[in-house]
């Protein structure tokens, strides 16, 4: 069993490596220690730009967004489909569900990566030694944060004593290791994160890791283990550190399709250029469906309400109604003179823009990890958790001023707009800024409340009108992927 795994898990590695050949001047890391490779810098640098090519592989990226984002408020889906992101969508996962299972593999085919590479550099006066260093400490970090974040409970939970993920630091292929606690988990990611600051010097841009990028990255760990003051103070070492700032508001509904490196807010984001567009299999493709994308999953009727009660707030741009057209292209409207809306299966077309159209390309995206609008709202919760809900009130006005809101659609003590909590207008204004990036489902849980799916989807069984997931429910995480249990006796299954 073990051969058979590590097979398995050699030939994946091999197959995605050499498929980014022609990113890589030298021949390229593939999965199988190399003496000739990872004992040169050189080869070293390969290592780590094949584990950035992990993250950027489907099985990750795209998977991590469906696991995350379907799985929330934000989104309605308008029809059935035999693709396993139906299960992640409706709450009703498979043990043996392969979406799950090419994600959990392509994960630790990632921190298999960096581990060779951490075992190989040691921490010296050569800062191109560090800077590689710490890079993949980085990528370990986050890994294992995304990995814990899906199959292990929120940490809030129960201070993180239930079971997470395999904790892999080693190269060690025999070794088969049972799954560590939750809070176990999180203390190598602050750990591995710490390290990776100390050790990051160069100034990379976007699409690596840097000082800055694991900083953000410790902030949003900090938070979602409800440790507010570190939290806070992470985040607002970012914002004070004047590397970043917020995209104007002129140009803000056009945001998504620049490249991150040419984007002032964005912190972190998983490159993709012309070449690594997945067409119909692309996030983006879901989401717009013109001549090439699907166009099956719509801005849900709850997140639209939300962002439509300011007609202004510039948020309204990232969900463009589809309208029914007259043979001479203008739009046809009902007797009433009101415009009439595409359906699909009886939902109505409400399209979602993030990612598509970088660069001019229906569905060439680069999904943004860490923004510095992220570090704005982490420490306006984080103030409020600390008791200071004016300086919460504060910086989510600087997120709502760059939306284009002004004068009575900004917020204080005596403004609260039908609110009663500062916290219930901070976690709104996350839905608003972040929604479709991958926060809203962490958001809910973490905070142990409620999703309330309210609203015409295909989540709903017949008859019903809601379909409410609370934090303690066991679909909040996915079941561990059978076979890997069959090949692995150490792992226990999830509830």
């Amino acid at each position: 069993m073990i051969n058979s795994y590590k097979t398995i898990v050699a030939m994946a590695l091999m197959v995605s490596v050499t498929a980014c050949k022609k990113d890589l001047i030298l021949p390229p890391y593939n999965g199988i220690i190399n003496e000739n490779v990872v004992n040169t810098l050189e080869g070293l640098q390969s290592a780590t730009i094949g584990t950035y090519n992990y993250i950027k592989d489907p099985y990750y990226v795209r998977n991590y967004h469906i696991f995350s984002e379907y799985a929330s408020d934000n989104v309605s889906l308008s029809g059935t489909t035999t693709d396993p992101l139906f299960y992640a969508y409706n709450y009703q996962h498979q043990k043996n569900q392969g979406n799950v299972e090419n994600f959990w593999r392509k994960a630790y085919q990632a921190i298999y990566g960096t581990n060779v590479v951490i075992e190989k550099v040691v921490e010296s006066d050569d800062p191109v030694r560090n800077q590689l260093l710490g890079e993949n400490y980085f990528l370990r970090a986050m890994v294992h944060f995304d990995l814990v974040k899906f199959f292990g409970r929120p940490y809030t939970d129960d201070n993180g004593e239930s079971l997470g993920v395999m904790l892999k630091t080693n190269t060690d292929v025999k070794e088969l290791p049972a799954r560590s606690k939750v809070k176990d988990i999180y203390t190598l990611v602050i750990s591995d994160l710490l390290k990776s600051i100390k050790l990051m010097n160069s100034s990379k841009n976007n699409n690596f890791a840097s000082k800055e990028v694991a900083m953000a990255l410790l902030s949003r760990v900090y938070l979602y283990m409800g440790d507010y003051k570190n939290a806070f103070d992470y985040a607002d070492r970012i914002i004070k550190s004047g590397r970043y700032s917020l995209f104007a508001s002129s140009g803000y509904p056009k945001y998504f399709t620049s490249v991150p490196e040419g984007n002032s807010e964005t912190i972190f984001a998983i490159r993709h250029v012309l070449k690594d567009d997945r067409l119909d299999d692309a996030i983006g493709s879901m989401y717009w469906g013109g001549a090439i994308g699907y166009g099956e999953m719509y801005a849900s009727q709850s997140y639209r309400a939300l962002v439509n009660k300011f007609p202004e707030d510039l948020r309204n741009s990232f969900v463009v109604p589809q309208y029914e057209k007259n043979p001479d292209g203008t739009v046809k409207t009902d007797a009433q003179g009101n415009p009439v809306l595409q359906k699909r299966n009886g939902y109505p077309k409400y399209f979602i823009n993030k990612y598509s159209f970088q660069e001019g390309y229906e569905t060439l995206s680069s999904p943004v990890v860490l923004r510095l609008a992220e570090m704005y709202l982490t420490r306006a919760e984080c103030a409020y958790q600390l008791g200071r809900p004016d300086d919460a009130l504060a910086d989510v006005n600087i997120i709502r001023s760059r939306a284009g809101l002004s004068g009575n659609a900004l917020f204080s003590s005596g403004n609260m707009m039908g609110y009663t909590n500062v916290l219930d207008v901070v976690l709104d204004e996350r839905r608003l800024e972040f929604a479709f990036e991958s926060q809203r489902k962490f958001d809910v849980f973490r905070n142990k409340r409620t999703l309330n799916r309210d609203y015409p989807g295909t989540h709903l069984a017949s008859g019903q009108t809601t379909q409410q997931i609370p934090y303690t429910d066991p679909r909040v995480i996915f079941f561990i992927p059978e076979n890997d249990i069959a090949l692995n006796g150490n792992l226990v299954q999830n509830p």
